[in-house]
């Protein structure tokens, strides 16, 4: 063999290493990851030995791209997944996140970048299956004469089906095929758990409850904080801002007769897919992925929101992140859906956010609250000025001197793009902080600016922020009831207590189990024990 092609052989036999080890994880991304041999490669590189140039060679190199290809690409998705959402891809629930993934960065950081990254993977895709091509072509082109291919092949087979079951001293477990064993397994483990789901969802303890909602006298706001999670008391970098703003904030609301309870839930998702917390509080059903999303949509199940209609309540969705058709939301409840355009914004976007939440709630007021129909409100009303990527950061204007959102124009023109900003993580990190801050405040004052006659507020973080931003890889978030003593005090069973800021330490409740809780807690009779 010349040198040049003992070369070429060796860069093959470094590809295919490369392919094969790379881990799934991010923080398992280094050189001890690679610097164990892989069983696999052993077993290729004598399958390929063995088989040299004829048909069943060129089988296996097929074999090999259309196996290896797709995993190097679910491995490189693991990685992403785990960096934005705190898992792994699931092959079977995921994929309908790609087209909104793509939408998310264009509204984020730009179109041209979401075109960029798109035709990055495709390109990276590319790149992998023609450098697996390559290599398995220059192994097999080595292939050694026809007198030494029975026992090289030999050799292939028995280690091929030895090693699941007793790898090599000293050498890695085997890495693709554990990694393909653990993606088939979870493929199955999602299909048999939707199975198990579906029947759940056609089961609904509920159905036939005396009087729901018969106790609740004001209109009732289920307002969602977007990505406002527990990091934002236990991580001191987030805390001392935000328990600053907290304690202040109760101090106001006590003296506006206001009462208030606080605690922790256990949010489904993390670091993004606002819409499966939104689910699973109001299915009263553990909701943690596209799959199950969808099949609670198609189920029929009650939700929150459909229990509110037949006590008479107005039932409405204000939702500024909604700027595309949402033909799901005729399922959920709602009589009345404010998507973006309906909400009245004139003014600049902040990015990806379409308009501040000062706005949104003003918004809601004018267009739910003006009191031209005297029925009682129950109404959903997700907040988006924390959502990535956090600039610029908005600030509260004078309430009664916002008209038609032209006011925010000058700030949402303000500080770095996000292409500049999410160059420093430090940076990211504290202007996630103050957004958050933000929308603490903006609640606040919403609430004190209904003082006289406040309506029952229920505010919850819908997911904390990814991990590399919110340095918490907890699924926590807190939620805050606000309202007149008499309905607060009938969220002692969601394991709330009195305050804004919830004993260190204080358990989480599953966000699942709240529907139920509050459907309960405020129904039949005023003498029923609200525990």
């Amino acid at each position: 063999m010349t040198p040049r092609r003992a070369l070429g052989v060796l860069a093959a036999l470094v590809v295919l290493h490369l392919l094969i080890a790379l881990p799934a994880r991010l923080d398992h991304l280094g050189w001890a990851a690679f610097a164990r041999p892989a069983p696999e490669l052993l077993v290729l590189v004598l399958g390929l030995l063995a088989l040299g140039r004829t048909a069943a060679g060129s089988v296996l190199r097929m074999a090999a791209v259309v196996t290896l290809g797709p995993m190097t690409v679910l491995k490189v998705a693991d990685m992403a997944m785990q960096e934005s959402l705190g898992r792994r891809f699931n092959p079977v629930a995921d994929l309908p996140l790609i087209d909104a993934s793509v939408r998310l960065i264009a509204g984020s950081l730009g179109v041209a970048t979401a075109i960029a990254a798109v035709i990055a993977a495709l390109v990276a895709t590319g790149a992998i299956l023609a450098a697996l091509w390559w290599a398995m072509g220059k192994l097999r082109r080595a292939a050694p004469p026809r007198g030494w291919r029975i026992g090289t092949g030999a050799a292939a087979l028995a280690l091929a089906a030895a090693l699941p079951v007793a790898p090599l001293p000293g050498w890695a477990q085997p890495l693709a095929y554990g990694y393909a064993t653990d993606r088939v397994q979870l493929a199955g483990r999602t299909l048999t758990e939707l199975r198990r789901f579906r029947l759940e969802a056609a089961t609904d303890s509920l159905d036939g409850l005396d009087r729901p909602f018969a106790l609740i006298d004001r209109d009732v706001l289920v307002i969602y904080l977007e990505s406002y999670g527990r990091t934002s008391f236990d991580t001191e970098f987030f805390a001392e801002m935000h328990l600053d703003t907290l304690r202040e904030a109760q101090g106001q609301l006590e003296d506006a007769g206001i009462a208030m309870a606080s605690g922790f839930f256990t949010a489904p998702t993390h670091g993004g897919q606002s819409w499966l917390a939104h689910a699973t509080l109001s299915n009263g059903l553990w909701i943690d992925n596209q799959v199950r999303y969808q099949a609670a949509i198609a189920s029929g199940r009650r939700g929150l929101f459909h229990h509110a209609a037949d006590a008479g309540f107005r039932t409405a969705a204000v939702m500024p992140a909604i700027v595309r058709p949402w033909p799901e939301a005729s399922t959920m409840g709602f009589q009345r859906i404010l998507a973006a355009p309906d909400l009245g914004y004139e003014g600049l976007p902040f990015n990806w956010v379409t308009m501040p939440d000062q706005f949104t709630m003003l918004a809601a007021d004018r267009l739910l609250r003006d009191g031209s129909d005297p029925r009682r409100l129950f109404a959903q009303i997700a907040l988006i000025s924390s959502h990535a990527p956090w600039t610029p950061v908005p600030r509260l204007l004078d309430w009664d001197a916002i008209t038609d959102g032209t006011e925010f124009d000058a700030m949402a023109q303000e500080g770095d793009p996000p292409n500049v900003l999410w160059r420093d993580r430090d940076r990211v990190r504290d202007h996630y902080r103050a957004t958050i801050d933000y929308t603490l405040r903006t609640t606040v004052e919403y609430a004190l600016r209904h003082a006289g006659d406040p309506p029952l507020m229920v505010l919850v973080g819908d997911h904390q922020a990814a991990s590399s931003i919110g340095l918490d890889e907890r699924r926590e978030v807190p939620v805050h009831v606000l309202g007149p003593a008499h309905l607060v005090e009938r969220t002692a069973a969601w394991g709330l207590q009195p305050g804004l800021i919830p004993p260190q330490g204080s358990p989480a409740m599953g966000m699942e189990t709240i529907r139920d809780l509050f459907i309960r807690n405020f129904s039949g009779s005023a003498d029923v024990n609200p525990s």
